[in-house]
């Protein structure tokens, strides 16, 4: 049962990474409303493939909630199930009023709706590990009580998605969709942990614990400055098109925070691995912090000084995601040593 529970709780870890990636992609791609609906896709459980499919048709099977899009100015939604007649009757319709968003491209309709179903795929495994994890009630009451968060925290995810829709991609929703995400990726690394039949032979150090607590929280603070940094360039996306070289011409104060405090996590986890090493603590895991640290650092130099290259901003989210994860492994196994310690 144990292994059982560890590897669906990998699974969904790989899955909620692949969320993670998705979401980056529909970001680069300005896909965000590619569904303007929540959680059909125009009314479709599979969504339209071209444009014509959102025009009205005479004799034609209607579902309620299915949408039509009248001369680019409003989408219509289906009031209940009817078959159309041969003229238009707006008796049967009513205007999508949610938000005024009114467009439709193929491309970001699958780039989104595929991001949709792999949300929907992570959500499985999850549910089966939180039902497996009351196996473990006797031996360590956590792993089930973390098993049923996460599990809500999926619902509330799910639901966080439905109102980033709905107000057409706020921009403060769109951080709590992410910081969400990241605190879904903490539960499943504590499962993942705290279900090991063995740990390895480390140390617990007071000086290193302190400093990786504060790495981890200044590396969630970048996350969530990167992605306010992110809406502010979708804004100049919006106002001056895809002119790049503009985007940060006049940048807001989060920018130069971010730009700036990046040093300071380069110092931090430099510090932290030259602790490890010097002290001969044994948390091998920090060669990964520092590998994604100095990948986080190129794709940000990249994007800035190079006009944002192609893939450089999924790239530099799903980095910093990683290396969020890699530091709450690293600080649960901390943990570990710390208690050992305090019982010996």
């Amino acid at each position: 049962m144990k292994n059982k529970f560890r590897t669906l709780s990998k699974i969904s870890l790989v899955l909620i990474y692949f969320v993670i990636v998705a979401g980056a992609i529909v970001r680069m791609t300005g896909s965000g409303m590619g569904c303007p609906d929540w959680p059909k896709c125009f009314g479709y459980y599979i969504p339209p493939t071209e444009s014509k499919q959102l025009l009205f048709e005479p004799n034609n099977n209607y579902e309620k909630g299915m949408m039509i899009l009248v001369e680019h100015e409003a989408f219509l939604v289906a009031k209940k199930d009817f078959t159309s007649e041969d003229t238009f009757d707006t008796a049967n319709w009513k205007i999508y009023s949610k938000h005024d968003y009114v467009a439709y491209d193929p491309v970001h309709t699958w780039v989104e709706y595929i991001n949709r179903l792999i949300g929907a795929l992570s959500g499985i495994p999850i549910l089966i590990f939180s039902v497996l994890s009351f196996w473990f009630w006797k031996k360590n009451k956590w792993i089930p009580l973390i098993s049923m968060l996460t599990l809500f925290g999926m619902g509330f995810q799910a639901w966080l998605g439905k109102t980033v829709v709905d107000s057409n991609l706020a921009p403060y929703k769109i951080t709590v969709h992410m910081v969400m995400a990241l605190l879904i990726v903490a539960f499943i690394l504590y499962l993942i942990f705290a279900s090991k039949s063995s740990y390895k032979p480390q140390k617990y150090h007071p000086k290193f614990y302190n400093i990786l607590v504060f790495a981890l929280l200044l590396s969630l603070v970048q996350i969530i400055l990167g992605t306010q940094v992110r809406e502010f360039v979708d804004e100049q996306t919006k106002l001056i098109g895809y002119q790049k070289a503009l985007w940060l011409e006049s940048p807001t104060l989060n920018f130069y925070i971010h730009r700036s405090t990046s040093i300071l996590v380069l110092f931090l986890n430099g510090y932290l691995w030259y602790l490890n090493q010097s002290k001969g603590l044994g948390f091998n895991k920090l060669k990964l912090v520092i590998y994604c640290v100095l990948l986080e650092v190129s794709t940000g130099i990249m994007m800035y000084y190079f006009d944002f290259p192609f893939l450089s901003q999924p790239i530099h989210l799903v980095i910093a995601s990683l290396l969020f994860g890699i530091q709450c492994y690293v600080l649960l196994e901390c943990l570990h040593k710390k208690r050992q310690n305090q019982l010996a």
